[in-house]
């Protein structure tokens, strides 16, 4: 067993205890995170008190939820309650323990599931790699010399590597994508403010989403139903009613029209990349191509954003300790502060125009089509990558096809595709706000047809 929805039927039978599920994932965690590094916490002992007190209800004929038993582990950045939120920073772990819970994880709670630890991470969510000076590197389960990807790369490598079968995660420029595409997962980003952020440190506000990473579409499709609904504790949090995505999860697309992304998502891209592209594309008989208008602009202004947004959440401790931030992150947002306020302004006027141009598009089209990273992962401590015979950097580069994207909050999920004998790649299936049951239905199809599915990991069922 490694999907999430299938421990949880099997706890709920009474085949296997939650205590028994959850004891394995501690057991796998402990073999194998020295290597991977994905865990910064593992909360063994309150973990195997939930898994007790889950295995009672059931006894008692009660129904714990639709995730009864499943082990999961969260980017330390969302509270854990008693625990120091870390995300990523050396400066944080002076901070007192949260005193409750962020309201994701108690969502997922509510819905049986079992939190067994808090996960390794870019400091402050600002990276691609997940290369942390203080925490160290996250091995890539596929190859332990290349990153897993980043900012949450612990999370995607926790799942991809089977030490749980679902994670959360952040995404701000692709900090859930990119790392779900170079290990070979489902890495899902809904549409900003779908789902709370209560509880969670934020990186760049107006750019921040929470999401999550799985084994299989049904059980992204089965967290994101249990995430949802309006938190009076997140003003950003959507007040719309909830769509449950589960039910809609059938094979049938022939009301959809599908496109893919070309112009700026077909330049610097690795041939395998755009070859992932082409299968997805073949898989659905789509022949046609849509342009995201200017989405090489769309990148940097949301760099722009990013870079003002982070730096001022940060200013006193970059006035006061700049020593105790990852250097790499300190340059970033010391760049950051540095920035006119007129050119805010101007990436934000930018950015609204943008979002009517990109709504039109999709007045023609309901899902779009396009690579998730331009490469596969990376060597840890690489600093460079040639692409169309130029030599460029990797760690702002590794969101070049993903920061146009959630620079106006739109849904996409990132598929991996079968790559026999070679490392991961992702294709992003991109959808207009609010649409994801339709993204997770072209997925499921996809999946169905033995396209996409989760890489090849020595060991990776958990149970």
């Amino acid at each position: 067993m490694k999907d999430a929805v299938s421990i949880a039927e099997n706890v709920l039978s009474g085949k296997v205890s939650a205590v028994d599920i959850t004891q394995a994932a501690l057991t796998k965690i402990a073999a194998k995170n020295d290597e991977l590094n994905c865990f910064t916490t593992i909360t063994a002992e309150t973990a195997l008190q939930n898994a007790e007190r889950i295995d009672k209800e059931i006894a008692e004929g009660k129904n714990p939820g639709v995730l009864t038993g499943v082990p999961f582990a969260v980017k330390n950045l969302f509270d854990i309650s008693g625990l120091t939120t870390l995300a990523g920073a050396k400066i944080n772990a002076e901070n007192p323990p949260a005193t409750q819970d962020a309201t994701a994880i108690k969502r997922l709670k509510k819905a049986g599931a079992v939190l067994v630890g808090a996960l390794n991470m870019d400091e402050y969510a600002y990276g691609f790699v997940t290369d942390n000076a203080h925490y160290g590197a996250t091995h890539n389960p596929h190859d332990l010399n290349r990153v897993a990807g980043g900012s949450s790369g612990g999370s995607a490598a926790a799942v991809a590597g089977g030490l749980v079968p679902f994670t959360l995660g952040s995404d701000t420029n692709g900090s859930i994508r990119v790392p779900a595409a170079l290990c070979g997962v489902f890495g899902f980003k809904p549409t900003y403010g779908r789902l709370s952020r209560a509880g969670v440190k934020l990186f760049s506000s107006s750019l921040d989403h929470i999401g999550h990473f799985a084994n299989s579409v049904r059980d992204i499709a089965t967290i994101f139903d249990v995430l949802q609904g309006e938190d009076e504790n997140d003003p950003i949090c959507t007040k719309r009613p909830i769509e449950q995505c589960l039910p809609q999860l059938n094979y049938d697309i022939s009301n959809l029209r599908i496109a893919i992304a070309d112009d700026y998502f077909t330049q610097n891209a690795a041939t395998e990349a755009l070859q992932a592209v082409q299968k997805v594309a073949n898989a659905l008989n789509v022949t046609e191509y849509v342009t995201i208008p200017e989405a090489k602009i769309a990148r940097a202004a949301a760099f722009i954003i990013t870079a003002s947004e982070g730096a001022n959440l940060h200013l006193h401790q970059l006035k006061t300790r700049p020593q105790d931030f990852d250097f790499a992150t300190r340059d970033r947002f010391l760049a950051g502060a540095l920035i006119p306020n007129h050119w805010y302004l101007q990436a934000q006027r930018f950015r609204s125009w943008y979002r009517n141009q990109v709504r039109e598009v999709f007045e023609n089209v309901d899902i779009i089509i396009a690579p998730t990273t331009p490469i596969t992962a990376p060597l840890i401590g690489q600093q460079t990558m040639i692409l169309n015979g130029e030599e460029i950097l990797i760690r702002p580069h590794l969101g070049l096809f993903t920061q146009p994207l959630s620079f106006i909050g739109l849904p996409v999920l990132s598929v991996p595709i079968n790559q026999e004998n070679s490392l991961p790649l992702g294709v992003q299936l991109i959808a207009a706000p609010y649409n994801e049951a339709l993204i997770l239905r072209v997925a499921a199809l996809l999946e169905k047809q033995g396209l996409i599915s989760c890489g090849s990991v020595k060991n990776k069922t958990l149970f």
